[in-house]
């Protein structure tokens, strides 16, 4: 199962990680500890010689929102052959997971997915509270949960894009595809928690399994080396 037009973010244009780089430090990581391997691979989306860094996440996620920082220096670090993606989860509807789900395929659909805007989701509901799914003064989930009307006013205020247009685009037929399509990835990468990196459709792992978020930086890294020295 592909996942298609997944938004691709921007990704550092450090040097391809040769063969020797890679078996380097090879003894640091263990399959089925640090990392799990996938049977059977997924495809990816990516083109030849290219080696796909997937993050499975929600913005309404406290976990995401912690880790969204290590993602930025993950970008900064990935070789120019690798590309960073992302697959919003929505298995959690008690939080509203599904309404940001659909929110950022509305927002890919429209072409407004870039760091920036990444960066700005994840403030808007943890910072700002414009788009928050927990009350401050209870820490309770707000009720009404923040709905995808409240999510196109935030992106009609932060791109210049209609409320109107992103709302029509939010229950069009492309973005239930990718929706569909996301949450078929996400069961047959195996991936039960957020955040989840999945590299190049066969390894899964998180920042507990790393061993922490510098872990999964550098793991991530070892792995996409070893998926560019063809092993």
């Amino acid at each position: 199962m592909s996942v298609v037009a997944l938004a691709v973010l921007a990704v550092g244009g450090l040097a391809q990680p040769s063969a020797a780089a890679f078996a380097a430090d090879d003894a640091n990581w263990v399959e089925g500890t640090n990392y799990t391997v996938l049977q059977p691979a997924q495809p990816t989306s990516v083109g030849p010689g290219k080696v796909e860094v997937t993050e499975v996440f929600s913005y309404a996620c406290p976990a995401c929102n912690a880790f969204h920082d290590t993602v930025d220096k993950l970008r900064a670090s990935l070789p120019s052959n690798a590309v960073l993606d992302f697959v919003p989860a929505g298995f959690i509807p008690s939080e509203d997971w599904p309404m940001f789900q659909r929110a950022y395929y509305t927002a890919q659909e429209l072409r407004l997915v870039n760091p920036r805007m990444h960066d700005a989701m994840f403030d808007a509901v943890w910072k700002t509270g414009e788009l928050a799914v927990v009350d401050p003064n209870t820490d309770r989930l707000r009720r009404p949960a923040p709905s995808i009307e409240d999510a196109a006013r935030f992106y009609a205020h932060e791109t210049g894009v209609s409320a109107a247009k992103f709302e029509a685009a939010a229950m069009s037929f492309a973005v239930n595809v990718k929706i569909r399509e996301a949450d078929q990835y996400i069961e047959d990468c195996g991936v039960d928690q957020t955040p989840t990196i999945i590299v190049n459709g066969k390894y899964r792992l998180t920042p507990t399994t790393a061993g922490g978020y510098d872990q999964l930086v550098a793991l991530v890294k070892w792995l996409v080396a070893k998926e560019s020295a063809g092993h």
